[in-house]
């Protein structure tokens, strides 16, 4: 897994080859390392990604989100509109931070 820290959020990408090996991993790891981190996920390089793979991420994020963290996921491979609410996707590493900057306002304010 390559982690790169920032300063209000942290970025884990897949070193390996396997989108459902990954999200298992995810699974297993941020409980016990990031879950106080507001996480990024980075799926840039799937380029051929189904909702079905994307969905295999929502029980971490889902953990991530109640306990008041964002997790947003960055791929291009599926329309926005096909993605559920419950799931943050962006299309780009920038927008994942704008948005975690949204949600920690938000938080911030109280919502």
């Amino acid at each position: 897994m390559i982690v790169t820290k920032k300063d209000t959020y942290t970025i884990l990408g897949d070193e390996e080859d396997g989108i459902k090996s990954f999200a298992s991993f995810l699974e297993f790891i941020i409980p016990k390392a990031y879950a106080s981190e507001n996480l990024v996920i980075d799926l840039l390089k799937y380029e051929k990604l189904s909702l079905e793979d994307l969905l295999l991420f929502l029980p971490v994020s889902n953990q991530q989100r109640a306990d008041n963290k964002s997790f947003v996921i960055v791929n291009k491979a599926v329309h926005i509109d096909r993605v559920p609410e419950e799931i943050m996707v962006v299309p780009t590493l920038g927008e994942a931070k704008d948005v975690i900057e949204l949600e920690e306002i938000q938080r911030d304010l109280g919502f």
